[in-house]
């Protein structure tokens, strides 16, 4: 092989497995240090190998540590090594003056700071001496098949650690893939060099996935393994609620509109609290969109699920009210101190504000991060004084009014009294006798 067809090799390496160039070089010469020590090195010996890409050349290196006397173990310290070895201890390790660990020396890695300044001038104690060796092209089949595992291997190890750097920096971002494979409700979603794991626990309930099916998924987190990078998805989480939004409403992205809080029962129902950074933006009507567009296609994206959007208040009394939409709040009483709230309805209300199953209450106490106690108050009139007054926690005071309220009305006309009716005697029906024929 001449140089252009390996440089052209090595381009697309570098395109397939998306590895930078030097990634790969650095292999190569991992691979051509190993194959030498193989067919020519000597037990002990640290081989480093230079390759240059223009020429398609190769030099080979010994490289070893230079030390002073205080860098090696003395013949006493090695005695009482090799004594507590035979004892079945291990042993102590000894340090220098500047507290570096003092090693056994080995002719082929160490050399001793006075040889490495006749080679190179200059040099210091602690650092590398570089010798050149001859360089061979004769490598044998075992050698040869050693460069080869080295660079399949190395490769390998490239191309993972590029995957990882790469949905490292997607972490928490939504990201479009394909259904793989399912195994015992585990999904793998193909998003691009790589497959992500969808967890039960991080799939919408009730969703069924099918192979070759697109969705939006959130990269949840991206770990390191020997295998490769494994990145777990989500579904169910409410970063992906936050993202979708970013996705869909343009208020959203450029920070006109801000989401403050997401609390969200995945594939049930879900409250986003908002609020504007900007004067003259409807917080709700962004989210919304014209006739629910934009809403809409995060619903559908979510397979149908319910979202609730209230606007954010820095009031806890105001927020709380607004968290428990759609019922309609009549007085809200916070104690700070316990983070808790009081929360009076109208009766024929009280349903909707505690929600199928608590979810609504539920919802707006994880969205508010406050504890909320509902109760419902129930309206009683009372003439005297002309006040209206109603049984609950506390009454709500309403003004004097002369003409009684709609619902008054309707009672007083129950109340009055009717002339009775007058009874017509309907005429009885005259009917013929039946005769009794005897035979």
């Amino acid at each position: 092989m001449d140089v252009q067809q390996f440089k052209s090799a090595i381009d697309q390496i570098c395109e397939e497995k998306g590895i930078a160039k030097e990634k790969v070089l650095e292999t190569i010469e991992v691979a051509i240090a190993a194959a030498y020590k193989k067919d020519y090195g000597r037990k002990g010996q640290n081989i480093r190998a230079k390759f240059d890409f223009e020429t398609g050349n190769g030099r080979i290196f010994q490289v070893k540590d230079v030390l002073d006397e205080t860098m090696v173990k003395s013949e006493e310290e090695l005695e009482a090594e090799k004594e507590k070895m035979a004892e079945g201890t291990l042993p102590e390790i000894t340090e220098n003056v500047e507290g570096e660990k003092k090693v056994r020396f080995n002719p082929e890695r160490h050399v001793m700071i006075d040889e490495a300044k006749k080679i190179q001038e200059g040099i210091k104690a602690g650092e590398e001496l570089l010798i050149e060796l001859e360089a061979r092209s004769d490598f044998g089949r075992i050698a040869a098949q050693t460069a080869k595992q080295v660079i399949i291997q190395r490769i390998r190890e490239a191309e993972r650690e590029t995957i990882f750097d790469e949905f490292k920096e997607k972490e928490g971002e939504v990201v479009s893939g394909v259904v793989q494979r399912t195994e015992r409700g585990t999904v793998f979603v193909d998003i691009g060099r790589t497959a992500g794991v969808l967890y039960p626990e991080e799939q919408i309930p009730g969703e069924f996935y099918r192979l070759g099916q697109r969705l939006r998924v959130l990269i949840l987190e991206v770990q390191k393994d020997s295998r490769g990078p494994g990145i777990l998805l989500s579904r169910a989480n409410a970063r992906m609620m936050n993202k979708l939004f970013a996705m869909e409403v343009p208020e959203v992205s450029s920070g006109a509109v801000e989401i403050k809080f997401i609390a969200r029962e995945a594939g049930a129902r879900s409250k986003i609290a908002v609020a504007a950074t900007e004067e003259g933006v409807d917080p709700i009507g962004s989210c919304v969109g014209q006739k629910g567009t934009r809403v809409q296609a995060v619903i559908n994206e979510l397979g149908g699920e319910k979202i609730d959007i209230i606007e954010w208040s820095e009031e806890p009394s105001k927020f709380i009210a607004n968290a428990l939409s759609p019922a309609k709040v009549l007085n809200v009483e916070v104690n700070e101190a316990e983070r808790t709230a009081q929360v009076e309805v109208p009766e024929e209300q009280l349903s909707l504000a505690i929600g199928k199953r608590g979810q609504n209450v539920r919802l707006a106490a994880k969205l508010t991060g406050w504890r909320i106690d509902v109760k419902g108050t129930e309206k009683v009139l009372e003439k005297e004084g002309g006040e209206k007054k109603e049984t609950g926690a506390e009454a709500v005071k309403t003004e004097d009014k002369t003409e009684p309220e709609p619902d008054e009305k309707i009672k007083e006309e129950k109340t009055e009294e009717k002339p009775e009716a007058v009874k017509e005697e309907k005429p009885k029906k005259r009917g013929r006798k039946k005769k009794e024929c005897k035979m």
